[in-house]
């Protein structure tokens, strides 16, 4: 009976302190407050030793702790996915309760990717071992995280501070929500920053407003017309009121074809809103308010996707984002073509139950043509280099990609029905055979006989999973070569590869992936070294830069026309200089070298990941060792890598872990750059604007790799070194390598490190 009476009086006592902490979160005036008023209650009554509750920051996709233990000045920010404790709370709503934080195996049985940061610890000296995390949710949405570390005791929290944290966290929740709608009444309007510094006041609001209604524009078109508000202050006050992000229109937004389906866009218009990305696990679409239930219902209903992030726009903006996806820009359309969704309206078949492999389509369709001139001219007109036309399997649509700086970027969906006339009239246009759908066929396009835009593109269709085929056309660059010194060559390797190029003979490859700009750089060199005195003949395959005073030759595999032959009959026609568009194979190879060793300047490219790399390929490929020493000049290595939009790039002063970070991915004399980590140092990252589509980058340039075939290098090569001592002796002669030019780059503001990575090993 003793037993019992105590069991109660605890009870009660727990009970009656969870009702004082319920009590002090309803009485409290802000969030602010009530997480203060918090703060010290939920330590005492979890006996637990620290604590951290975060809110959300919708715009970063970030939570941030508002209120935490400990004396560190420091904010905490963790991403809002499954990688942190607190980010896996707040991803997935469910409670974590964990024994050891540092247990990884229990950590993995959670989820595969879901770690301890130990980094907070080691800042602060502290040592977390236990945790408590809830999410603090209202009406399914997430406003923050309860993170309780360490029970005094040494035990593990229990069932009993399970449930009672969780009712904490959903009074809590409704606390919160109610405080935020209290403080976005209290505004004035979505416009009040715009009225507390003072630019307008709150009679000007209301006639803008006023002339809004009567001239059926948005008050915030008649803000920016009339009364001459910028649009940053605009988007501004914007995302602070509905705080979200605020997505302006751009002509070179890429098109959701995906996230559009089947939809029209009055069906956008009326509702006013567009999906404009699929960003990771989250889908952007932009609205007019983003606190619109109704309007939220509706994008719920149409985007079937848990994780959806509401955006903030003007009207205008969201009109001109549904013309561009479902219209395209006017300034791109071709005469008469029409627009995507009118194009798109004529590929509608009476029949929806049409079988996938139909062909009922006619190839030559006049639909069918507006869709791909329209499409080339697109691509042409956003600095495109490739076109990837991917009919998926099944009853799944045809997806077309463009490759823009590197990236490739979704550009429109088209139905499922059409694949083979889209297919087949892309066939037509590159002389290619439409009944072979079994086997690879290559092909090129001169587009001005279609449409009036004087390009080339290099067609390769490839058959695919599902009885399909894959496209892929390739834009070839035209206009003059590019001048040795514009390359971005480091000053040291420009001098030695000019002096590498005057010589009389010898063999000067150029190495790196596909789409590493080999050709680019060869024709720079033919350009260099073009003179009325010098014969040089060239056997590429396609010709795709022209100059004058050169004699190119397009070499032609299926009728034995190839690089091979194409030299035998070069050495019959009194050459100085041979450039070979790529060293496929042994004999192209043997012949090179043999033509390099009786008085001839060879050039040519080869596929391979570094200059070192190069040699031991070659040796392996059974060339003689003293012939290929005797005749190399050098190998230069290249990548290309995304430059940062000038228009945009945000400089920062790095810290000093950041800067330690590069010095060891340089691994060499850092100090001969000139760079040092004091007050002065400044490296520039990504932020984006309109101009660059707001990806940060616009461009790109080469970093490049130069071995210089010295005499040292010539007897290791006799002696069959291997890579890593090749490496060695070509950095003793002054050679930077692909990463070490990178880092370089890095610290010249004209890239990120995240772009190195990306290309370097």
């Amino acid at each position: 009976m003793v037993t019992e009476k105590i069991t109660l009086k605890k009870q009660l006592e727990y009970q009656k302190s969870l009702n004082e902490i319920t009590n002090k979160i309803h009485s409290a005036r802000d969030t602010n407050e009530i997480l203060l008023k918090l703060h010290g209650d939920l330590l005492d009554f979890f006996d637990a030793d620290r604590l951290t509750i975060y809110v959300v920051d919708t715009a970063k996709k970030e939570i941030y702790s508002k209120i935490k233990t400990g004396n560190e000045p420091m904010e905490i920010r963790v991403l809002i996915n499954k990688k942190s404790l607190a980010g896996y709370c707040a991803a997935t709503g469910k409670l974590l309760n964990i024994k050891d934080v540092r247990d990884n195996d229990a950590l993995r049985c959670i989820d595969p990717g879901l770690i301890f940061d130990v980094t907070w610890d080691e800042k602060t000296g502290y040592c977390t071992k236990q945790t408590l995390v809830v999410p603090v949710v209202y009406d399914r949405y997430l406003l923050g995280i309860i993170q309780l570390i360490n029970k005094k005791t040494g035990d593990c929290f229990n069932q009993v501070d399970q449930a009672a944290v969780l009712d904490i966290a959903k009074v809590l929740g409704i606390a919160i929500f109610k405080n935020q709608k209290v403080a976005q009444n209290t505004r004035s309007s979505k416009f009040h920053l715009i009225i507390s510094e003072a630019i307008l006041n709150q009679e000007d609001i209301n006639e803008a407003f006023a002339r809004a209604r009567k001239t059926g524009k948005s008050p915030e078109a008649i803000l920016m017309s009339d009364f001459g508000i910028s649009k940053d202050l605009i988007a501004d006050s914007l995302s602070q009121h509905y705080n979200t992000r605020f997505i302006p229109y751009d002509d070179n937004m890429t098109i959701p074809g995906e996230l559009l389906g089947d939809l029209k866009p009055g069906f956008f218009k009326t509702h006013v809103f567009i999906p404009v990305s699929d960003e990771g696990e989250n889908i952007a679409v932009a609205m007019e308010n983003p606190d619109y239930l109704p309007a939220r219902d509706v994008i719920k209903r149409v985007i079937k996707k848990r994780n959806l992030e509401y955006c903030v726009s003007t009207r205008e903006d969201i009109f001109r984002m549904i013309d561009h996806f479902f219209v395209g820009s006017s300034k791109d359309a071709i005469p008469d073509a029409g627009s995507i969704e009118e194009i798109l309206g004529q590929l509608k078949t009476d029949d929806e139950d049409e079988p996938e492999e139909s062909d009922s389509v006619a190839q030559d369709d006049r639909a069918i043509v507006q869709l791909i001139n329209k499409t080339i001219i697109d691509a042409y007109a956003r600095k495109a280099s490739d076109i990837h036309v991917e009919p998926r399997p099944g009853k799944n649509n045809t997806v077309i990609r463009f490759r823009i700086d590197g990236a490739c970027q979704v550009y429109q969906t088209i139905p499922y029905t059409f694949k083979r006339a889209i297919v087949s009239r892309l066939k037509i246009m590159s002389d290619l055979d439409i009944s072979e759908r079994r086997k690879p066929q290559d092909g090129k396009i001169k587009f001005k006989k279609f449409a009036p835009l004087d390009i080339e593109l290099r067609v390769a269709t490839i058959p695919t999973a599902g009885n399909n085929e894959d496209v892929v056309l390739r834009l070839l660059p035209a206009g003059k070569p590019m001048a040795l010194d514009q390359m971005g060559m480091s000053d040291w390797a420009l001098k030695a590869f000019t002096e590498m190029i005057s010589q009389p003979y010898g063999i000067v490859l150029v190495v790196g992936p596909t789409g590493s700009g080999k050709t680019t750089t060869l024709h720079a060199v033919m350009a260099h070294i073009n003179k009325p005195e010098t014969k040089i003949w060239t056997a590429e395959d396609p010709v795709e830069i022209t100059q004058e005073g050169l004699r190119q030759v397009q070499v032609i595999p299926k009728i034995g026309f190839n690089f091979a032959s194409a030299m035998r009959a070069f050495l019959r026609a009194d050459p100085d200089v041979i450039m070979v568009g790529e060293m496929r194979d042994e004999e192209t190879v043997s012949m090179g070298i043999e033509a390099s060793l009786t008085g001839h300047l060879v050039l040519s490219t080869l596929h391979t990941n570094s200059a070192p790399e190069t040699i031991t390929r070659l040796l392996d490929m059974g060339m003689d060792p003293f012939n290929f020493a005797d005749a190399l000049l050098g190998v230069l290595a290249q990548r290309l890598v995304r430059t940062l939009c000038k228009a945009c790039k945000e400089p920062y002063h790095p810290a000093k872990k950041e800067f330690d970070g590069l010095v060891r991915a340089y691994d060499g004399d850092f100090d001969r750059l000139g760079f040092s980590h004091n007050n002065d140092f400044v490296l520039y990252r990504a932020r984006g604007c309109p101009r660059c589509g707001h990806t940060g980058y616009s461009g790109r340039t080469a970093i490049h790799e130069l071995l210089v075939g010295t005499e040292d290098i010539k007897h290791m090569i006799q002696n069959r070194s291997k890579v890593k001592e090749l490496k060695q002796q070509a950095v003793k002669d002054g050679m930077a390598t692909l990463m070490q030019e990178g880092i370089r780059k890095v610290c010249l503001g004209l890239t990120d490190f995240s772009q190195v990575r990306r290309v370097c090993m």
